[in-house]
């Protein structure tokens, strides 16, 4: 088990000095990916929904460390309703290292968090998605060489990715700008905790309706799509809706010449990004989804106590 115990469960866990080290632990874990730091370790990735880029980067991001993942499908445990979702937390706490949950309803993950007693992480919830965003800093880091000033702009949904980008890039000291239809803008308790936290370390927040101005001189711009999962009813209706905040030639001409372009995956080509933007020299969407296997090694040992001096040494 662990010595020290760190949950993530959102972006606003982690104080800018935390944000940074992952960061860049997570850059040079990419470097040298292999350790054994972790060897006789487990964790535990628990899904209530389906997930590529979650599954592949956990798994390997366990095995370069050393340590193993054990997958548990949302058929095979059926939390809350087969068992309890604590004697669950409980169960795990005697047998493995740490957790990972993909879950619907943040409070499914919070509950497990309070009664478990090994590190939790957030692997995605309803509310928050902290594991991309890492990635997504990680990536600007790599590509621009800083975190701070950076002038960001998140063009759709004000959804989960788009809640931790906000608290992320307030607490590293981007500009951050988020374009969205009306009645679509991230919950205004985030983007009031996210204005408080770049007042303090330099940044700016602000959301706006129109892409166009959201963009001008961005040096990223994000993306992500209409309808999450579980929104599908909502899929036609939303379309028309998020119609004008496609990313598209148009709008990534009015960015700053050397924008880079992310996209947390999976897209739906043609509706929220066109394949002309998607697959430019400016996109390093796919260099971003691999950057979520490195940068979790990083948030893994942070989580178990790990993430120092002498834990990095072994991959230097």
């Amino acid at each position: 088990m662990t010595d020290q115990r760190h949950d993530i469960l959102s972006i606003a866990d982690l104080s800018p000095e935390v944000l940074h080290t992952i960061v860049e632990a997570g850059l040079r874990l990419k470097r040298t990916p292999r350790s054994s730091v972790l060897a006789g370790q487990t964790l535990a990735l628990i899904f209530e929904k389906p997930s590529l880029r979650t599954r592949v980067s956990f798994e390997l991001a366990m095995q370069e460390l050393g340590g193993s993942c054990i997958v548990l499908r949302p058929d095979e445990i059926q939390m809350g309703r087969r068992e309890a979702i604590k004697d669950i937390a409980a169960y795990l706490s005697r047998n493995v290292t740490l957790a990972a949950l993909r879950v619907f309803a943040h409070a499914t993950l919070e509950e497990f968090a309070a009664a478990a007693s090994i590190p939790v992480i957030n692997a995605l919830s309803d509310h928050e998605h902290p594991c991309q965003a890492l990635a997504d800093l990680m990536t600007v880091r790599e590509y621009k060489g800083r975190l701070t000033g950076v002038r960001f702009a998140y063009v759709g949904d004000g959804n989960n990715v788009c809640h931790s980008l906000l608290l992320a890039g307030a607490s590293t000291g981007m500009h951050m700008t988020v374009a969205c239809p009306e009645g679509y803008e991230p919950d205004c308790s985030v983007v009031t905790h996210a204005a408080q936290l770049a007042a303090k370390h330099g940044g700016v927040i602000r959301v706006v309706h129109d892409p166009l101005a959201a963009v001008q001189g961005a040096e990223v711009l994000y993306t992500d799509v209409w309808a999450s999962m579980g929104q599908e009813a909502e899929q036609e209706i939303r379309r028309a809706v998020f119609a004008p905040f496609q990313l598209n030639r148009r709008v990534l001409t009015a960015a700053a010449p050397d924008a880079i372009v992310l996209h947390c995956l999976p897209a739906h080509r043609g509706e929220e990004i066109t394949d002309d933007v998607l697959d430019s020299p400016q996109s390093v969407v796919f260099e971003q989804a691999e950057n979520r296997r490195h940068v979790q090694k990083a948030a893994i040992l942070y989580a178990v106590g790990r993430l120092t001096a002498e834990s990095l040494s072994v991959v230097s």
